[in-house]
């Protein structure tokens, strides 16, 4: 991999190191912490300032987080393949404090005012630009921190592997952080203190977050863009069309010559998806290699490696469709914040839980699951059984899934007793009346959708990353976010359909603009069911897939050795 041209290191000032990482992290908390902060009440915002439906307002947030989803993907595909990581998150940070001084901007106008075209232009420019720097920031910010360590002088290994975990486990620790911080301090600001003050507070830690993260450049190690791995998985769909007229169904492996990278242990690709293997089949070694073996041509002849990296991909898309669905679940917040909204949020006389901030007992159940599981169940169970074990991946998948269903049931129950109630109180032409009962009968529902989090959403990116090969790292841990993306524009499509044919007849739309008189439940219900299709279909994708990479030896528990031989 090159590097820059200036030496990495100088007896005066090395570059990389442990005393960059506060600056990398508290870079991408900071951003995180604003644009989050900004989310919760954004629905709101949109219908007091703006006058938008609930329909209208939800399907532009449900926009906003599909493209802030999409946007990492993109950006490091960019900073890998063209620019480079550090000016990637340099770009995004100012981007990102762009778009929230824009959307500051929109709390000076009158609120007695409609709301004029030019104001419009300013929201959505402000949403533009904030996606935008989330996706240069976020794409590149953890990878970025690894490089400070991994490209750092000396060859001491075990302290490299050893400051990197240290690393990644801050990294989690101030990105939780950041999500507590958000639905508690910030939205808790904005309902006391006014859009102005709310939104203004995001500005302010975007722009610390841009002066820490450039305060710190001279000591950064910046190293420059690879290849792009992408453009190597289209080569090979190019070069197998191209040979697509070569029979190999006759011809066992013996009788082909296939193209090997330098310093690959490859020798023959799999079976499986045979028709890809004609990428790599070297028909004229004369024409079609250079003199120290390699393609003379990467759109007629890739490698073996390339080939079955695709396939590997290819193989994981079943399972990684379920994700979709799965956080369909996670893009109905404004929903619920709507809802808490009717609740009473009283937690003693004094202190009110604001209705955006109850994302916050999802978070708490995350953490404290996943705090549970390492350093109880995990020891407890292997000091038991005398040996490392732990829950299969696919395995906690499947029940992150199933409490997604069971999630949006109780849910649906709860939503059920609170419409009943504010009919029988008199509230059905009253949307905003806080109905005699309490938001704690929402903490099944959210308790659930934190465990869902923590048993599929740690799951699956760890199923990514053990069963795609180690050249494919920056795709697997990004295909969630690809997933998350799709969800949103699934979750709208979902919301405006039910909005449509609820319609039918002249009747009241389940999702009406009055939460009283629409029926929230039903559409609850609806998603139940469709979470456990999806459920079901998990189930058969599972089984298509077959065992995990280190899991041919033992169907249900794995070890430590087991993962390191594989």
């Amino acid at each position: 991999m090159e590097r820059d041209s200036e030496p990495l290191l100088s007896n005066r000032s090395p570059k990389g190191g442990l005393k960059t990482l506060p600056f990398i992290i508290a870079n991408e908390a900071f951003e995180r912490v604003a644009s989050f902060g900004l989310s919760p009440n954004m629905i709101f915002y949109l219908k007091t300032r703006f006058n938008m439906e609930t329909t209208t307002a939800t399907n532009l947030i449900l926009f906003w987080n599909a493209a802030t989803s999409m946007l990492p993907v993109v950006g490091a595909i960019v900073a890998d393949s063209y620019v480079g990581r550090y000016p990637m998150i340099g770009f995004g940070s100012i981007a990102s404090l762009l778009g929230m001084i824009l959307l500051w901007l929109t709390t000076l106008f009158p609120e007695s005012t409609k709301p004029t075209t030019y104001q419009f232009m300013l929201l959505y420019a402000s949403f533009g630009f904030m996606t935008i720097g989330a996706g240069g920031i976020r794409a590149s910010s953890m990878a970025f921190g690894a490089d400070q360590v991994i490209n750092t002088g000396g060859d001491n290994k075990l302290q490299k592997s050893g400051q990197l975990q240290s690393y990644f486990g801050w990294y989690n620790v101030f990105t939780t952080g950041s999500y507590i911080i958000s639905l508690s301090c910030i939205v808790y600001i904005q309902d006391h203190l006014g859009w102005t003050i709310g939104f203004g507070i995001p500005v302010v830690l975007m722009f610390l977050s841009a002066i820490l993260f450039f305060l710190a450049s001279p000591f950064y190690v910046k190293v420059k863009p690879n290849s792009n791995l992408l453009i190597g998985l289209v080569q090979v769909v190019v070069a197998s069309y191209k040979n697509r007229h070569i029979n190999i169904s006759s011809q066992s492996n013996n009788d082909i010559t296939y193209h090997q990278r330098n310093d690959s242990n490859l020798l023959i690709p799999s079976d499986k998806l045979r028709f890809l293997n004609k990428a790599c089949i070297i028909r004229n070694p004369e024409q079609d290699l250079t003199p120290d073996g390699k393609s003379t041509n990467p759109w007629s002849l890739c490698t073996i490696d390339q080939v079955e990296e695709l396939k590997a991909l290819i193989k994981v898309i079943p399972i990684w469709s379920t994700g979709i669905i799965f956080s369909v679940n996670v893009s109905q917040g404004t929903l619920g914040a709507l809802q808490a909204k009717t609740m009473d949020r009283h937690i003693t006389r004094s202190f009110e839980i604001p209705a955006g901030s109850l994302g916050f007992f999802l978070i708490l159940t995350l953490t404290l699951w996943i705090a549970l599981y390492d350093r109880v169940i995990i020891p407890v169970a292997s000091k038991i059984r005398g040996k490392p074990s732990h829950l299969s991946t696919k395995l906690r998948m499947g029940i992150g899934i199933l409490f997604t269903s069971l999630s949006m049931a109780s849910w649906a129950i709860v939503e059920s007793i609170r419409r009943q109630r504010a009919i029988n109180e008199g509230f059905s032409d009253e949307p905003e009346a806080v109905v005699d009962i309490s938001v704690m009968w929402l903490l099944p529902h959210l308790v659930m959708d934190g465990l869902a989090e923590a048993f599929y959403g740690v799951a699956v990116n760890e199923f990514f990353y053990t069963e795609l090969p180690k050249t494919m790292s920056s795709i697997a841990v990004n295909l969630m976010g690809v997933g998350m993306s799709v969800a949103n524009m699934a979750a709208s499509a979902i919301l405006s359909a039910v909005d449509c044919v609820s319609r039918i007849g002249g009747k009241e739309s389940w999702v009406s603009n009055n939460i009283n008189k629409g029926h929230y439940d039903y559409y609850f219900w609806f998603l139940a069911g469709l979470f456990m299709v999806n459920f079901i279909y998990y189930l058969g994708c599972s089984k298509f897939y077959g065992p995990c990479k280190w899991e041919l030896n033992n169907v249900f528990n794995g070890s430590n050795s087991s993962r390191e031989e594989d």
